[in-house]
């Protein structure tokens, strides 16, 4: 059984990239361990503050964001983070040739509650002639990413990741490594499972609400079969299941605050994810055009998010083109 480093040696990954990644890996070991505590930690419940998007931090939003930020940092071949924890980016090291974005602990409302929750990382190549690391230099395209992928902390814990050549899964063992369980996963191009928050509905464009209720409709529909939801509100556990067993993900946009193109960020969920997806057979879309074709605007940007099984996904994006 392959573990992840020797499954980047026969695959001839970068050594820099190899020790970018291992850097979050052995992190995130560590966030796993803290999470395991549950009650018994002291770690669940609120921080009592704020984060830059306004949310009320959990205190292992924190420690987690504070964990990943401190090993990155202290690795020679990262330029510079971001984190959806940040209001800005951090330079790091200047012989650095990657940029690291993450959102340290997705799904975080469902700690005090034992609902899995993950870490959400994209790998950006530091632009040429690039001789100071700004918030700017990250905004790049999706397509740009070098690597993604996200760790599940669950029953237990799995890294799934991409560097471009398709997409492998593996579990954490009992002596701390992780070993290679699933390679070249493929995403099922049909389904009949969607993933959507109908406490929404109300909010949603017209193409969007038809769509839906198109499915509800289930047999006697248009769309001729019968349709589950599932909704855990946690992006990792849904985009876990997705590459597990096919589905849609839809966190689309909505009327509520016109200034918010949707809930989901581009740079910390959208893009790292739908490259994930994309990489394995699935498609992804903001209901006009591939997520990773967005071309960022600011490091926080927010963005509608389609993502799965392809022909599910090509139907929605039909819908809002008619």
């Amino acid at each position: 059984m392959l573990s992840l480093n020797q499954a980047f040696e026969q695959s001839q990954v970068d050594p820099q990239l190899v020790s970018v990644v291992d850097s979050i890996t052995i992190t995130c070991k560590n966030i796993a361990e803290r999470l395991r505590g549950g009650a018994l930690s002291g770690l669940y419940g609120s921080a009592e503050q704020e984060n830059v998007q306004g949310e009320i931090q959990k205190k292992l939003d924190v420690i987690s964001n504070d964990l990943l930020k401190q090993a990155l940092l202290a690795n020679r071949n990262v330029a510079g983070i971001a984190s959806e924890e940040e209001e800005q980016a951090i330079a790091g090291n200047a012989e650095g040739q990657y940029l690291v974005t993450f959102d340290p602990l997705d799904g975080s409302s469902n700690i005090d509650v034992n609902v899995t929750v993950g870490t959400i990382f994209s790998v950006l190549a530091l632009p040429e002639n690039c001789t100071q690391v700004t918030t700017d230099t990250f905004l790049q395209a999706g397509r740009k990413q070098i690597a993604a992928g996200y760790v599940l902390y669950g029953p237990s814990v799995i890294l799934a990741i991409t560097t471009g050549n398709g997409v492998a899964m593996y579990n954490l063992g009992s002596d701390g490594v992780f070993y290679q369980t699933e390679d070249q996963i493929q995403v099922p191009e049909t389904t009949e499972e969607f993933a959507i928050n109908m406490s929404n509905q109300r909010f949603w464009q017209a193409p969007m609400q038809n769509y839906v209720n198109d499915l509800l409709l289930g047999e006697k529909g248009p769309l001729g079969k019968r349709f589950n939801m599932r909704w855990i509100a946690s992006m990792v556990a849904e985009v876990h299941r997705i590459l597990t067993r096919g589905g849609i993900f839809m966190y689309p946009y909505d009327s509520r605050d016109p200034s918010k193109a949707g809930k989901l960020r581009l740079m910390y969920e959208g893009n790292p994810m739908s490259f994930l997806i994309e990489q394995a057979g699935g498609a992804s879309s903001d209901t006009q055009k591939p997520i990773m074709d967005v071309e960022p605007n600011h490091i926080h940007q927010r963005v509608p998010v389609i993502l799965g099984s392809k022909e599910e996904v090509e139907r929605v994006n039909r819908y809002h083109q008619t």
